[in-house]
C-alpha cells in the first residue's frame, strides 16, 4: 500500500538499517502478528516487513484527523477506545470481521510503548481476535528502537532493527477458556527472541 511504501522510504532515508529473519515461520493464509512495542518506531519498520496485506488496531483519537483518518478507512484500521469496555467488544467484532474476510493484523500486545524497551507483560485481549477467527498467531520480536527513537522524542537516529518472526501458533488448536495458555505462549515465543536489555524484567 502507499502507507507502507511510505513507512519503508522514511526509514531508508533516516539511515535506519532493518535486518528481517524468520520469514519462513509465516504460515500460508490470514494470520495475526503479534509483537512487543519498544518505540514509536515501531509501526514504521514492523508493518512494511510483513509479507501480507494487514489491518492495524489503532487509538481512536486518529481517526479525528481528517486527511490521515481517510486513508486509514480505507485501508480498513480498526479503532480503538481504550476507556470504554462495551465499544472493546464491538472493536474485536470488526477485525475478527476482517480477518474472517481474509485480511490479516498486526497488533502491539502491550497495549502502550514500553518506557525503557523492556517487554512488559501482554493485554489479555491480544489473543482474541485469532482465537475467534481460528487463525495462526505469529509472535514478533523488534529490538533495536528504543535507541533509535527514544520516548518522548520526535527525532529519528540512524541505527540498525532487528525484526524476527517467530514460530506461528494455531489459535485454533485452543478453545476460549485456554486464551491465557495461547497468550502465554506467544509472550515466551517474543521473549525468546528479544536480547537481554529487552526482556520483561526479572
Amino acid at each position: 500500500s502507499v502507507t507502507m511504501r511510505a513507512f519503508a522510504l522514511a526509514t531508508g532515508a533516516a539511515g535506519i538499517r532493518i535486518r528481517v529473519d524468520g520469514l519462513e515461520n509465516i504460515p500460508p493464509g490470514v494470520c495475526v502478528f503479534i509483537s512487543n512495542h519498544a518505540s514509536n518506531l515501531d509501526p514504521m519498520v514492523f508493518f512494511p516487513a510483513i509479507p501480507r496485506r494487514i489491518s492495524v488496531l489503532i487509538k481512536k483519537e486518529l481517526m479525528r484527523i481528517p486527511i490521515l483518518a481517510t486513508g486509514m478507512r480505507i485501508a480498513k484500521f480498526v479503532p480503538v477506545d481504550r476507556d470504554d469496555r462495551e465499544a472493546a467488544g464491538a472493536t474485536v467484532e470488526l477485525a475478527v470481521r476482517h480477518l474472517r474476510d481474509g485480511l490479516s493484523f498486526a497488533i502491539f500486545a502491550e497495549g502502550t510503548r514500553s518506557p525503557d524497551g523492556r517487554m512488559r507483560p501482554f493485554k489479555r485481549g491480544a489473543t482474541l481476535m485469532a482465537l475467534q477467527a481460528r487463525v495462526p498467531v505469529v509472535p514478533v520480536s523488534i529490538a533495536g528502537t528504543q535507541h533509535l527513537m527514544r520516548k518522548g522524542s520526535r527525532l529519528i537516529q540512524p541505527g540498525d532493527v532487528a525484526i524476527h518472526f517467530g514460530r506461528a501458533i494455531d489459535a485454533a488448536q485452543f478453545t476460549l477458556d485456554r486464551r491465557d495458555d495461547l497468550l502465554g505462549e506467544v509472550e515466551s515465543e517474543v521473549v525468546a527472541n528479544l536480547p537481554p536489555d529487552q526482556r520483561p524484567p526479572e
